[in-house]
């Protein structure tokens, strides 16, 4: 990329994110963002692909990120398309998206003025975004690019945010290109912890796995089944959008419901021993208070992110790590102290698991705790119990 002796912080901005392998910004532009615009009909990559809302640009990027498991940039106007885009970017940091979200400004200069679309953009940005900034310096703008790319992609991955006053972009900029640097978290627990958790799946009696979309993330749906299988464990899905573990898994009994506390509780209360990967405990719209375990359950919980465990409910076990390699190393670990009586024992649970997951039809077919309950309490001639009668009409 041909960049002047004095090149402007536009360009600087384009070569920093092809150095991270940007190949698109997904967006909607401005007035301010002009100059970005006529900067990227300089280069081959990245390439600008236009939405007519920011809500969709929001999406597109998001889907992108997820397919691709890389982080997406997106690029928004001012504090109208911030505000346009400020309900998507609540389910992508819901969804754990790594977007990296850029919204152009009239310009530092003009701050006083209060002019039009002028906003707090940082302010609007971080309830729903892991980090949201400003670059307040035309020296600082590409480290502030890495920091923003850094963030979005180590787990708990989601959206950061970053305002781009024109005047910064405009700007002479001599900073070095740099790829970011984004920390490697394979990390695994101590030999001693992991055979702590063994013991106790060892010794279950009702053992159940709660697991979530950072199994996926990690590449963990391998180790998970096996080590379900190892156990004889029903699993469940919570906060569960990814193909944790196929769903055509004898194991695999569904998702959690999403809205009622109460439904899930009557689940989770079964357990004796529960291990909890991947997700947090729980995320309905109305969560259960209290008493989401069995009295006298023991709950592990493995997760890279460490605000999850032991978030809203006590763990007996919180291994702040890797879903793949503490899975793996979790089943090693039993594979050596589990007894001949104990394996029988999980191939027999597994076997009745199975067997009522027959009966019970396809997960996918299967109803959440609630719809269940509906169902059952309709009333013989209510819409409910009629309507599977009638024939469908055109």
């Amino acid at each position: 990329m041909a960049r002047a002796a004095k090149g402007t912080g536009r360009y600087a901005l384009l070569e920093q994110l092809r150095a991270d392998g940007v190949e698109y910004i997904f967006g909607n532009p401005g007035t301010v963002e002009q100059g970005l615009l006529d900067a990227l009909t300089d280069v081959e990559t990245p390439r600008y692909r236009l939405a007519l809302q920011e809500t969709i640009a929001v999406a597109m990027a998001d889907g992108y990120a997820r397919a691709g498991r890389r982080a997406a940039v997106v690029q928004v106007h001012s504090g109208v398309g911030l505000g346009n885009s400020i309900g998507m970017l609540y389910q992508a940091k819901r969804g754990q998206a790594p977007l990296v979200v850029l919204a152009g400004e009239a310009g530092l200069q003009y701050d006083a003025m209060e002019a039009q679309m002028a906003a707090d953009l940082p302010a609007m940005a971080a309830p729903v975004t892991k980090w949201a900034t400003r670059v307040v310096h035309p020296g600082s703008l590409l480290r502030v690019l890495r920091r923003a790319m850094k963030t979005a992609l180590t787990p708990p991955m989601g959206p950061v945010f970053v305002a781009l006053p024109m005047d910064i972009l405009d700007a002479p900029n001599d900073e070095p290109v740099i790829p970011t640097s984004v920390p490697v978290t394979r990390v695994v627990p101590e030999p001693a912890h992991v055979a702590r958790a063994a013991a106790m799946l060892a010794r279950a009696a009702r053992p159940m796995f709660i697991v979530g979309d950072r199994v996926a993330r990690s590449g963990a749906q391998a180790e998970l089944t096996r080590l379900a299988e190892l156990v004889g464990a029903e699993v469940w899905g919570a906060e569960y959008a990814e193909v944790n573990m196929s769903a055509a898994h004898p194991l695999f009994q569904g998702q959690l419901g999403h809205m009622f506390g109460e439904q899930s509780r009557a689940i989770t209360t079964k357990a004796d021993v529960i291990l909890l990967c991947g997700t947090y405990v729980f995320p309905e719209v109305f969560p259960a208070l209290s008493g989401v375990f069995a009295e006298g359950a023991r709950v592990i919980h493995v997760d890279l992110d460490a605000q999850a465990i032991a978030k809203s409910f006590p763990v007996d076990l919180g291994l702040v790590a890797d879903p793949k390699g503490t899975l793996r190393a979790i089943t090693i670990a039993l594979s050596s102290i589990m007894t001949p009586a104990q394996r029988q024992t999980a191939r027999d649970r597994a076997a009745r698991i199975g067997e009522s997951a027959i009966g019970a039809g396809p997960p996918r077919s299967r109803p959440t705790a609630r719809r269940a309950t509906r169902r059952r309490s309709a009333p013989r001639g209510s819409w409910r119990s009629s309507r599977r009668r009638c024939p469908k009409t055109r």
